[in-house]
């Protein structure tokens, strides 16, 4: 039990900073909604974690621990005025827009992050692991999974209800461009080969640079104002 709280314990650390920050901002503000939903899946690995569902408890931790921190910097430029990485841009960009909807701000985060910080989490946990990322494909497949089974569910809470119609048909149909499991595979593409990049350090910076730009660009469109 010991050694299952030693692994734990950057997770719970992650989680509290998360719940700190839902805390700290207003309920509308859209960096706000996306953390919301970031926090539920967090404290759902963080609950198998403690269940013992993941074969390799170690890999799981240093991928989600990484993955988070990705997220958790960009917050902290935003806070000092610092340009966060483009990915990220678009929402902190558009957060208190008032014709952007909830269920917009919760997929423009999740694309940001599963579109580009996951790609780059995979490669720091392989260096922090000394692994390579077939080594932790079961733990990113877990963890990909609790994401679009999350994603139903995140649709159905933040769709405009009945009230709304109007916005809800082009919001519909802006939503449905993108798809969760689709940015998964190619962030996993990526990440395979970022790591084949590893001692190419130009390229690889300049893969990671079209990477970032191409996510951020798929988030603005997300972000487009429907009303207001």
């Amino acid at each position: 039990m010991v050694q299952l709280e030693h692994l734990t314990a950057p997770v719970d650390a992650v989680v509290a900073r998360m719940r700190a920050l839902d805390a700290a901002l207003h309920p509308r503000d859209g960096v706000a909604v996306f953390n919301r939903v970031y926090l539920a899946v967090t404290e759902e690995v963080d609950r198998r974690l403690d269940a013992g569902e993941f074969a390799d408890p170690r890999a799981a931790t240093a991928l989600d621990v990484r993955f988070a921190e990705r997220y958790l910097a960009a917050v902290d430029a935003a806070a000092a005025d610092r340009r966060p990485p483009a990915c990220w841009r678009p929402l902190f960009q558009f957060r208190r827009h008032p014709g952007v909807r909830p269920l917009q701000f919760a997929l423009a985060g999740i694309n940001a992050h599963i579109g580009h910080d996951l790609a780059l989490a995979v490669v720091d946990a392989c260096h922090t692991l000394g692994c390579e990322p077939a080594d932790l494909e079961d733990e990113f497949d877990r963890v990909g999974d609790l994401l679009v089974s999350l994603e139903e569910r995140i649709r159905e809470d933040l769709m405009p209800g009945p009230d709304l119609f109007q916005i809800a048909d082009p919001l519909t149909h802006l939503l449905g461009s993108w798809s969760l499991e689709r940015a998964r595979e190619a962030t996993w593409a990526a990440a395979r080969a970022l790591w084949a990049l590893r001692h190419c350090a130009d390229v690889a910076g300049e893969f990671t640079e079209r990477l970032d730009a191409a996510v951020g660009f798929a988030g603005r469109m997300l972000l487009t104002p429907l009303a207001g």
